[in-house]
């Protein structure tokens, strides 16, 4: 998948964006890749911007904000093992 796989054309033809990922989708990938560099502070300040995003009202009642919330819940548990491997019990 490349870069420019979120954007398409529009129905006519032009070059108006067509985004397929929520922007708080975005945001968690980033959050990742920025856990798999290690970037901690980074990947922390993602995190607070995901979560405005997720706690903010939603402008259309799609039925995502549980999954939403799974999956910003998740990633404060991988920031946090990341953070803490000592205290990782296998």
């Amino acid at each position: 998948m490349s870069d420019t796989d979120d954007i398409g054309r529009d129905s006519l033809g032009g070059n108006a964006p067509r985004y397929t990922r929520r922007l708080s989708d975005k945001i968690l990938i980033a959050f990742h890749h920025a856990c798999d560099q290690a970037d901690f502070e980074i990947a922390d300040q993602l995190l607070r911007i995901l979560e405005l995003l997720i706690m903010r009202r939603p402008l259309t009642p799609d039925g995502n904000r549980r999954r939403s919330m799974e999956s910003l819940v998740a990633a404060h548990e991988r920031l946090w093992h990341l953070r803490h491997p000592d205290q990782d019990q296998s």
